[in-house]
């Protein structure tokens, strides 16, 4: 069932029109209504024409926001001695999602926060287009939104969500218990079943909610160069509080990779595919600092100069923990902290969204992580709930203490999953 749309007015009338729902023998639901078909989905599913002139440059320039806002979340989450892991493109997406129905000081604060230039940026599309097209890893991003039945949403506001992100909508009874099973589901389907739960930490059901919008990223890369598994043994790694664990790690031998030692810490790139366009960049901590430190000086700026300044290095040895990880949380305080408070308040203005003019309830993120032998798995759930008013010498790279990660595309330079271990066997 699709959610009434308020669509743009005809002769000084407005008219609302439900769009229907068909399914096609392939499993491909249409949407129809204010004149045209729409497709529902992933990044598959982004308006073809709406990104036609948006190019490589246009994504890197959103890869740079999404990048920076993941820093300062970071910032925010980043400050004990527990580990984090976030994905700052399934939040910026959850949360461009929302900025486009969003207007006035709201939407100035959301798009100061995203570092987005507009409310509707069109080139967040491309990002995700081009984040998609690839062969060498498996990448999926997915968007969904779920509006309560009877609640009027503007019909501009719809189209944008469903061209620019593939998103598909549809309307649903979110008071009612099946809700969860439904929200569940999908997240547990985008995700491979690494996330299969967010629908409570939203608050769902709920008698006040009145659209339900969420983001899936799910990420499974090999190594370029695999580690041995006969090779892996327990190791100390020391935590930030002083004390050493053994935990499993994994080691290899005169390989090469590309290198970068920057003041206080040093980056080795670790690629995934045969054409190394998706890598994991480790930044380890000199032994003099702690990853607590690095993490208050790190943004978007150092990091990618750092990426730049890579070069191949034959390394040693190189010994890596293997760790496998889940982590989530609610983002609102860290999310009003950087600035974003307006659209959590009362009168906060999402007119363009709907005449209802809801404010933002909540934002959750769950993610995972599993990092082997073989390569790395991860997923990423990012949830939002709009309610009514009421994060030279031989050279040896010994990850044996609390690092920082990132996962990233080196045609874009977007960062898709960033984050900080202090405890691998967590």
């Amino acid at each position: 069932m699709n959610p009434t749309r308020r669509c743009g007015p005809a002769k000084g009338e407005h008219m609302s029109v439900a769009r229907t729902v068909a399914a096609v023998l392939a499993g491909v639901v249409m949407l129809a209504g204010c004149g045209d078909d729409r497709p529902p989905g992933d990044a598959g599913a982004i308006d073809a024409d709406l990104v036609a002139d948006l190019g490589n440059d246009d994504a890197r320039a959103v890869g740079e926001s999404v990048n920076q806002f993941g820093f300062d979340l970071l910032g925010e989450l980043g400050e004990g001695d527990e580990n984090v892991v976030t994905s700052p493109v399934s939040v910026s997406v959850l949360l461009a999602m929302v900025l486009a129905g969003a207007g006035g000081d709201t939407a100035e604060q959301m798009s100061e926060v995203l570092h987005l230039d507009e409310p509707r940026d069109v080139r967040v599309g491309a990002l995700l287009g081009r984040l998609a097209d690839t062969d060498d890893v498996v990448l999926s991003v997915a968007n969904a939104l779920w509006a309560r039945q009877g609640t009027e949403f503007e019909d501009d506001y719809l189209s944008f969500v469903e061209d620019t992100f593939g998103a598909t909508v549809e309307e649903a009874d979110l008071s009612a218990g099946e809700i969860v099973d439904e929200i569940d589901g999908w997240a547990a389907d985008r995700t491979e079943g690494k996330i299969d739960e967010i629908a409570e930490d939203l608050g769902l059901p709920s008698g006040n909610a009145v659209l339900v919008l969420l983001n899936a990223v799910y990420f499974l890369g090999e190594w370029t160069t695999p580690f041995d598994p006969d090779d892996t043994r327990d190791e100390p790694f020391t935590m930030l509080d002083g004390s050493a664990d053994d935990v499993p790690t994994m080691h290899l031998r005169q390989e090469d990779f590309d290198y970068v030692e920057r003041d206080g810490y040093e980056m080795l790139r670790l690629p995934y595919g045969e054409d190394e366009r998706y890598g994991m960049e480790i930044l380890l901590p000199d032994e003099s600092s702690d990853v607590t430190e690095l993490t208050t000086r790190l943004d978007a700026r150092e990091w990618a100069d750092a990426v730049d300044s890579l070069s191949s290095a034959t390394v040693q040895e190189l010994a890596l923990p293997s760790f496998e990880l889940e982590w989530g949380m609610s983002l609102d305080d860290p999310l009003r902290h950087l600035g974003m408070d307006s659209a959590f308040d009362g009168s906060a203005d999402f007119r363009p969204m709907s005449p209802v003019n809801p404010f933002l309830d909540t934002v959750v993120h769950k993610t995972y992580i599993k990092v082997d032998e073989e390569g790395t798995e991860a997923a990423a759930v990012t949830g939002g709930v709009m309610a009514e008013s009421a994060p030279t010498d031989a050279l040896e790279f010994r990850v044996d203490r609390p690092f920082i990660f990132t996962i990233s595309d080196q045609e874009t330079g977007t960062i898709l999953f960033l984050g900080t271990v202090t405890d691998p066997s967590a």
